[in-house]
């Protein structure tokens, strides 16, 4: 895949309800980090390595995420659906070779590089050293890990959250996936035959397909017989899903600019 060719979306739609006082005027993507709101931190990255195209799908408070350097696709029922179809209210800009990011994640450079580097038609980033990240994390407990087990071979076998190592090797899906030009395109195949089928029906671990999460439609396409390439990394990345985890990203942050002026 070449970078100059690659575009990104970011899927920026949630509540961000377990990060409540700090989401009850702005999305938790536009929450500060360091001088930098997250979304930023993200997008600079993304202009790193080469991908200057970034399309942000905005939901809660929608109107807070400006950046005039972005483009943006609205979702306007984003109270009553979930990441999978928030990410299809953008399903225009699925063409092409494409990164997709859940908005809720820091990042470092190598994490895209690496995923950019990655072969095959859809690749996910897994981090194989993942637990340590939830020690003494009480507000997001372990089981609620998005896992990945996957074969000899690195290719994805089960997703979701509360797997267990029967299946395969264990790491944790980040949320963020790189589709080539011939995968956005089966991609959309796969979430098109899906919600035509299970519309307001339950579909793999969600209660029904408006309820679905990306693992969900992951798992559905292999078990549908499409492989699914892991991208490993260990470590290098952060989940900002509570108040604990960002008041403790903001202490790190912190620590480092304090070690800068030193």
């Amino acid at each position: 895949m070449k970078q100059a060719d690659t575009k990104a979306i970011i899927i920026a739609a949630g509540l961000g309800s377990r990060l409540r006082p700090f989401t009850d005027e702005c999305p938790k993507c536009m929450l500060d980090f360091g001088g930098k709101t997250l979304l930023r931190r993200q997008t600079d990255i993304f202009e790193d390595c080469g991908i200057g195209d970034i399309t942000v799908i905005r939901g809660y408070h929608g109107d807070k995420i400006n950046y005039e350097d972005l483009r943006y696709v609205d979702n306007a029922d984003f109270e009553n659906n979930n990441i999978l179809m928030s990410l299809f209210c953008a399903e225009k800009e699925i063409v092409g070779d494409i990164v997709i990011s859940y908005s809720d994640i820091l990042f470092e450079k190598h994490v895209v590089a690496q995923l950019m580097a990655g072969t095959g038609d859809i690749s996910i980033v897994v981090d194989l050293d993942w637990q340590d990240y939830y020690t003494g994390r009480d507000h997001h407990p372990i089981e609620e890990a998005e896992n990945v087990t996957f074969d000899d071979l690195g290719r994805v076998i089960k997703i979701g959250k509360q797997l267990d190592h029967s299946h395969g090797k264990l790491g944790e899906f980040i949320g963020m996936l790189r589709l080539s030009a011939a995968g956005a395109k089966l991609f959309k195949e796969h979430y098109r035959r899906a919600k035509d089928l299970y519309l307001d029906r339950p579909f793999q671990r969600a209660t029904t397909f408006r309820k679905a999460y990306l693992t969900d439609l992951i798992q559905e396409m292999v078990d549908q017989g499409v492989t699914i390439n892991c991208v490993f990394i260990e470590k290098g990345w952060k989940e900002i899903d509570t108040v604990q985890d960002y008041l403790n990203a903001i202490k790190e942050f912190e620590t480092q600019e304090s070690e800068v002026d030193i």
